[in-house]
């Protein structure tokens, strides 16, 4: 059982944090800068720590874009304020990314410069050989190490991890939660203290400034773990954060 457990708690958080650090942070946002080679390498990584559910640093960062520029508007790719159902909201999502991924969409310049594009690398790790290829990777260990049937329920979940996610935010973040500032969108920060998610349920912090690669540091209980990483990766020379804005905290006790 903590075989499983183990593996399951890595998948989510590597998983996670490939999504927040290099989709998120840097290929929407460029909080920080790298070079090409180590793009390249995090490309890599990203496909084997989300797997199964690899996705297109170049379609998550158009579509990111999209979403902080036309948040809660009918042109945002997704927003429970024009879905229904999270499904739906989802499905739209996942239909947007599709287009964006496979440039079928044509989108505005602003959308697209500098966003992260290994259209060759992407193409084989969004193909269905290479899901497949990780979905019976992570079958063969619950064969070998699952104490009862009953946990391959978990399996789903491995297979569906980074939608989940992104639902996770996309959805009860722009419901759920509480505000340091007043934005021109539901944005709300979902968790008071981000065990779960990294620093990305901090959520109303981000859309204030989507520059900040910290998007906690707000209030005292705000510490985002993926920015502790970014700062030691700084430390190292890997990454470049030297010029990344911060939230300004004053500004909280304006807006209180």
């Amino acid at each position: 059982m903590i075989i499983i457990l183990a593996f399951f708690a890595a998948h989510w958080y590597l998983s996670l944090f490939f999504q927040t650090f290099f989709l998120h942070r840097y290929a929407a946002h460029h909080a920080f800068t790298m070079s090409k080679t180590t793009e390249k390498v995090f490309y890599f990584l990203t496909w084997v720590f989300q797997g199964s559910n690899y996705l297109s640093p170049y379609g998550y960062g158009v579509m990111h874009r999209m979403h902080h520029a036309y948040a809660d508007t009918e042109n945002d790719p997704h927003s429970p304020t024009y879905d229904e159902t999270i499904w739906n909201m989802m499905w739209k999502t996942k239909t947007i990314y599709s287009d964006i991924s496979n440039k079928k969409m044509v989108v505005d310049k602003r959308f697209t410069d500098g966003v992260p594009d290994w259209t060759a690398f992407d193409t084989f790790a969004r193909s269905w050989p290479a899901r497949l290829f990780w979905a019976v990777v992570y079958t063969l260990v619950y064969v070998f190490f699952a104490p009862s049937p009953w946990f391959f329920l978990l399996l789903p979940v491995h297979f569906l991890m980074s939608p989940i996610h992104g639902a996770i935010i996309n959805w009860f973040a722009h419901k759920y939660g509480y505000r340091n500032f007043e934005v021109r969108d539901t944005s709300r920060n979902f968790l008071p203290v981000d065990f779960l998610m990294m620093g990305e349920s901090y959520h109303n912090n981000h859309h204030k400034n989507g520059a900040s690669a910290n998007f906690g540091g707000i209030r005292w209980h705000e510490i985002d773990p993926t920015y502790q990483i970014i700062r030691v990766l700084n430390f190292l020379g890997i990454i470049d954060f030297s010029k990344q804005k911060q939230l300004n905290v004053e500004e909280v006790k304006k807006a209180a």
